[in-house]
């Protein structure tokens, strides 16, 4: 029986785009396990200091891992991630199965071989109770990543770790201090992966989206890539949901790491200066890939969401934003994200016409 996405094959695809960082195998290395381990402590207090939200499940961990690991960690969580429609895509056999199973591990797995090289790290929120807990609820840091901006940069390292640190522990604090978020969110996964299907009429509603964004001169890859051209309607008010959630987790993270630690962390507004101008320095060919692959609309978040945040600070300051975070209703749309005093209006009427 043909197997849907050739898991083998993606690991190894993403193992050699991934390559070798050449700081990853120095000195320098030696250690950073133990003290990620103790900055992800020092994080979490700052964290729910600055956001208001408590953890409900208990103290940070943190995993250091080389790009192979990262991408082995992300093809587990998408195996678990994406069940349902693997499981209804297996019943396939013969050899366009198999072919088409090859393709889409090469396709996986030169995605996530190139993203190694730049993410720094990740928060593993997908918890399942079929699953080792040890392999779940994680803060993974990419070592040879921090370490090779480090040195290109100059950055001092223990500040630039405890900075990377206070990003992704925010991301954690979100997920389990905000106790309606996590099954939020997977539950708008889950429904995007259960509509899945395999439609050829699809086909010619993507070209017609291309028509018209021709015919507006807009571009039609700008809100998700080429996963948006396919997707239904009904896909398409989901994907929308997802990308306001994650602008406002994204803008809240990066928003919480610059202010949480400002007397451990002086060099915070330099690192926030060299990641802004890291995210737009890429090829032609890499910003094609971006744009194709919906991650130029992930990187647009970061900005998107900051800009949301401090907008909607500047009529009622934190406790204003912190609404976002008292129910799914009060979250902003990607049209909210994008024009915050819509939002506002909607949220705090009275705030508005303050």
């Amino acid at each position: 029986m043909g197997s849907s996405i050739d898991w083998a094959l993606a690991e190894r695809v993403a193992a050699r785009i991934a390559g070798e960082e050449p700081f990853a195998a120095s000195y320098h290395a030696d250690g950073m396990a133990e003290e990620f381990q103790e900055l992800t402590a020092i994080a979490q207090p700052r964290v729910e200091a600055e956001t208001g939200f408590t953890s409900q499940a208990g103290d940070a961990r943190a995993r250091v891992v080389d790009r192979v690991d990262w991408v082995r960690a992300n093809l587990a969580s998408y195996q678990r991630m994406l069940r349902p429609v693997l499981n209804r895509l297996e019943g396939l056999d013969g050899p366009l199965a198999e072919v088409s199973g090859k393709v889409a591990g090469a396709e996986l797995g030169a995605l996530l071989g190139w993203m190694s090289t730049r993410v720094l790290g990740q928060y593993d929120l997908l918890v399942l109770e079929d699953e080792d807990p040890d392999d779940q609820d994680l803060v993974y840091y990419v070592g040879p990543n921090i370490l090779g901006l480090e040195k290109r940069q100059s950055f001092p390292p223990r500040e630039f770790r405890l900075w990377v640190a206070l990003h992704e522990v925010t991301h954690r604090t979100q997920f389990t201090g905000v106790p309606w978020l996590r099954p939020y969110f997977l539950g708008l996964v889950t429904s995007l992966v259960d509509d899945a299907d395999v439609d050829p009429s699809r086909l010619f509603t993507a070209v017609g989206r291309v028509a018209e964004g021709v015919r507006t001169r807009t571009n039609p890859l700008d809100d998700g890539g080429v996963a948006a051209l396919f997707a239904t309607p009904e896909q398409r008010i989901t994907m929308d949901k997802v990308g306001g959630l994650m602008s406002l987790l994204e803008g809240h993270g990066d928003v919480v790491m610059d202010r949480a630690a400002t007397d451990l962390v002086p060099s915070a507004p330099r690192f926030a200066r060299v990641l802004r101008s890291r995210r737009q320095e890429m090829n032609v060919a890499a910003k094609l890939l971006q744009r194709l692959i919906g991650l130029e609309a992930k990187l647009a978040q970061y900005q998107q969401g900051e800009e949301f945040i401090a907008a909607v600070e500047s009529v009622g300051g934190p406790a204003l934003l912190n609404r976002a975070f008292e129910r799914a209703e009060l979250l902003p749309s990607m049209a909210e994200i994008r024009d915050p005093s819509a939002w506002v209006r909607r949220v705090e009427p009275a705030a508005s016409a303050a």
